[in-house]
């Protein structure tokens, strides 16, 4: 599965229906929002009302990062401003399989996000109840960070709890992904990439999009 997920922390605020639109219009598959709050990472994003006008324009799958604190106690109110996947972290979830059948049990999808330094085996108990596990390639807070190598460990070390778990979970990865590591990114077993300021920052954004799905 090749899955693009532009981030529109790196849209043009100024514009931002133009540029849910050029997503809508492009060969993109999900939005990606990254909700960030000042306590669980060091910047502070945006919240519902930013969400209310992806609602109401964006028309693919929307999926929900949140960088954030006691994340259990926002995510109903994500999913009634149109979050189809909602994902946490799991260094800020302390009922992690709660959080996450909460989620499902609310309609949406639900992930969990480890930071760089957090091993994959932390999810050995929770992988068969996940839609989605999200592998941070760049420690969260801020955009336009390098690529963390490592990532490439990680994914197969995902790849393989899945398999040795019969999870249906998709491998996400965020964080400095370009069109010069989206194909490795995908070869090594990645089903969705987030891309923020390769795609908002490109001169063709569409074209961009469509160079990564190759």
């Amino acid at each position: 599965m090749k899955l693009i997920a532009p981030s529109l922390l790196a849209a043009d605020f100024g514009n931002l229906q133009r540029d849910i639109e050029m997503v809508n219009n492009s060969q993109a598959d999900w939005f990606h929002v990254d909700v960030m709050d000042g306590r669980f990472v060091p910047n502070i994003s945006f919240g519902f009302p930013v969400m209310k006008t992806v609602q109401q324009h964006a028309r693919k799958f929307v999926d929900v990062h949140l960088m954030i604190a006691e994340p259990e106690k926002y995510v109903e109110e994500f999913i009634n401003h149109g979050a189809d996947l909602v994902s946490v972290h799991y260094e800020a979830c302390t009922h992690l399989h709660r959080t996450i059948h909460h989620i499902q049990d609310l309609g949406a999808k639900a992930g969990v996000v480890l930071n760089p330094s957090t091993p994959v085996a932390m999810l050995e108990d929770i992988i068969a109840d996940l839609d989605l596990v999200l592998l941070m390639s760049v420690n969260p807070g801020f955009g336009g960070q390098k690529f963390i190598e490592n990532t490439y460990k990680k994914i197969a070390e995902t790849k393989e709890l899945i398999a040795s778990n019969n999870s249906t979970a998709l491998i996400q990865i965020d964080g400095g992904v370009n069109l010069d590591n989206a194909a490795r990114l995908f070869e090594a077993g990645a089903d969705v990439l987030v891309a923020g300021n390769a795609v908002f920052s490109a001169e063709n954004p569409e074209k961009t999009i469509e160079l990564m799905k190759i």
